[in-house]
């Protein structure tokens, strides 16, 4: 298994969770962004820094991950493409994406798009909660220990 973090827009708190994760595990571990990040040395840490640009990291992400890679991604497209692959993918608040749940996932968010779109309703996604930080680090060694 090796770890894929869609790094642009994910919370620092969940990259240090992530990076605790890939040195007690040692199991390699690649940030990808458009920018330089502040990660730990460890032989078990990469960046991949990519060209500037929309869905670049994610690009690079669903060409380098392999079937039974995890990919931790807030981007549900990106999610879609590599659970179709055969990746596992995991989002910052906890949410396992699976082949059951992924297509509800894209409608709900091509539905709030249009919504915002329209004005209906304005905003994004709620910050992260403590109760979503738990969720995902439970989620991400339930994961490591499945799959490792």
């Amino acid at each position: 298994m090796h770890i894929f973090v869609d790094a642009d827009a994910c919370p620092k708190v969940i990259k240090e969770i992530i990076c605790r994760a890939a040195i007690r595990t040692s199991i390699l571990t690649t940030f990808v962004a458009n920018h330089f990040l502040s990660l730990p040395q460890s032989e078990f840490i990469r960046m991949k820094k990519v060209g500037a640009g929309f869905d670049i990291a994610d690009a690079e992400i669903a060409t380098q991950a392999a079937p039974g890679d995890l990919v931790i991604t807030a981007d549900i497209p990106l999610a879609h493409e590599v659970v179709t692959k055969g990746c596992i993918a995991l989002n910052p608040k906890g949410t396992v994406y699976t082949d059951d749940n992924i297509q509800n996932a894209l409608a709900t968010r091509d539905l709030m798009s249009q919504l915002r779109d329209t004005g209906t309703i304005s905003g994004g996604p709620s910050p992260l909660s403590k109760s979503d930080r738990q969720a995902f680090a439970s989620h991400l060694d339930r994961i490591i220990t499945q799959n490792k």
